[in-house]
């Protein structure tokens, strides 16, 4: 079992604790590589076998109607039921059947996006609009890869639902286009939410401790120590889907060693896991294991519960997204103080500044290429789009949307409020890794579970961890079944 930098140093010892970790900066060990058995997931989603299903004709193109819906024909929406819930994308419905008064809407919300929707795929009878979301994602790479999935194109040439003089790419958030894209100018993947991802806490539980939010690992340490000496664990996260992880571990990374390693780490290059700031950065949070600074038992506890305990000030941080004010509203108390900020760092010769932090489009919605009525899956799109339904998502789920605005006349919850002030902070440093939309089974199964859940868990050596990732990594990259994907 390998030992932590710091205590290498000497815990105890304030002066030489940073420069032993950032020695380990310097210090790059050569990891052997681990060869696993493959892991099916999806592999099945794009093979064919049933008979693809009728599309539905055409409509007339109108001012009103620019994709040419037909509005007498069904449409069918099947909607991931999470954070978010599903009342938003009811009121969208609505608007939908407003609009086209002959149609009907079948809409649907599960969580089981998965199990429920591979086999209509391979049926050739898929719906028309999807939210691609959960723990029971879809594989975006392998439905892109296959060409499953419609280009969303004509919806973001189409004029948007509020100024025709407008096209709806025109109205979005800077990077939300890019994102739905994967190796051209199609756009496969329209991501509707606009999530910050970090490190969320309670601003009461700090102020309690007399402690400001730590920018060093030093620093965080000590509020660790501090915290637990009053009976509260510094660290919960979903153990269950360890894959919550890196939304504060990655941007560490990234603000550690520079973007380039995170371009690395999503280009699937060789040797790109065993970079220095990987490595440093997978000590430093091995050593909250390691210190007793995780909550106990966290490894057993799924996404809810462990954002339940956070909330009932058991456990100080939560490396989450800012759907977890709407998540966990039933249990946060008024009181709280929600608040959520970049990533700590390793020390001030990191290379990026405090406050880089990831924040992206989330919730990707996908029109199937075999869709009935694709043409109706994107006009719904399109409404989503417009200035009201983006308040209504902000009003009603306490989070942004791709609709580059519709905040205006809207009290911000605490949760909006701090994800704006992190953006506003991190102004050009914001970092989007892509390894979770181009690789999902990748970086669910095999880093999230397979590699930090096994390393925080106290199972796994960071090293050891960094040579397994290095390896799924790799098989990955050498499996011609999978289409591959790397910034442009």
């Amino acid at each position: 079992m390998g030992s932590t930098s710091a205590e290498n140093t000497g815990a105890g010892d304030k002066s030489t604790t940073g420069v032993g970790r950032r020695a380990l900066i310097k210090r790059s060990a050569a990891l052997g590589l681990l060869s696993v058995p493959t892991m099916s997931f999806l592999s099945a989603c794009a093979s064919g076998g049933g008979e693809d299903q009728e599309k539905a004709k055409a409509g007339k193109k109108t001012a009103k109607n620019p994709l040419g819906v037909n509005d007498g024909a069904q449409m069918e929406f099947v909607l991931f039921d999470g954070g978010f819930g599903k009342e938003y994308a009811e009121d969208a419905v609505k608007v939908y059947e407003k609009n086209f008064p002959k149609a009907k809407v079948d809409f649907s919300a599960t969580q089981k996006i998965q199990s429920t929707l591979q086999p209509r795929f391979n049926q050739g009878n898929p719906p028309d609009l999807i939210d691609n979301s959960g723990a029971e994602q879809m594989d975006m790479g392998v439905l892109v890869g296959k060409n499953q999935l419609a280009d969303l194109t004509p919806l973001l040439d189409a004029p948007s639902y509020d100024d025709p003089g407008k096209k709806v790419r025109d109205t979005l958030r800077p990077g939300i286009v890019e994102m739905g894209q994967f190796d051209g100018e199609k756009v496969w993947i329209l991501y509707y939410a606009y999530t910050v991802y970090g490190v969320w806490y309670s601003q009461k539980a700090l102020d309690s401790l007399d402690e400001q939010y730590p920018e060093t690992w030093d620093q965080m340490l000590a509020v660790c120590a501090k915290a637990k000496k009053k009976g509260m664990a510094g660290w919960t996260y979903a153990g269950k889907y360890p894959y919550y992880l890196p939304f504060s571990l990655y941007p560490m990374i990234g603000k550690v060693g520079g973007r380039e390693v995170l371009d690395a780490i999503d280009n699937l290059e060789p040797n790109a896991w065993k970079h220095p700031a990987v490595k440093a950065c997978f000590e430093a949070y091995y050593e909250l294991y390691k210190k007793g600074y995780v909550l106990k038992g966290t490894p057993g506890l799924d996404h809810i519960q462990s954002q339940t305990a956070w909330a009932q000030g058991k456990a100080l941080f939560l490396p989450n997204g800012s759907w977890v004010e709407n998540e966990s509203a039933k249990v946060i108390p008024a009181d709280f103080g929600l608040a959520v900020s970049a990533p700590t760092g390793l020390d001030s010769s990191d290379k990026l500044p405090f406050g880089t932090i990831w924040a992206s489009g989330g919730e990707p919605f996908i029109v199937p290429a075999k869709a009935k009525n694709g043409a109706g899956g994107m006009e719904q799109l399109r409404i989503m789009l417009s200035e009201a339904s983006s308040k209504n998502f902000t009003s009603k789920v306490k989070s942004l949307t791709a609709y580059n605005g519709g905040t205006d006349g809207i009290e911000l919850t605490p949760g909006l409020q701090a994800g704006v002030a992190a953006l506003d902070k991190a102004g050009d440093n914001v970092v989007n890794p892509r390894l979770q939309d181009w690789y999902v089974q990748l970086q669910k199964e095999k880093i999230g579970v397979s590699g930090l859940g096994e390393m925080m868990a106290g199972r796994i050596t960071p090293a050891e961890a960094i040579k397994k990732i290095q390896g799924f990594a790799d098989e990955t990259a050498k499996d011609s079944s999978i289409k591959h994907y790397k910034h442009q």
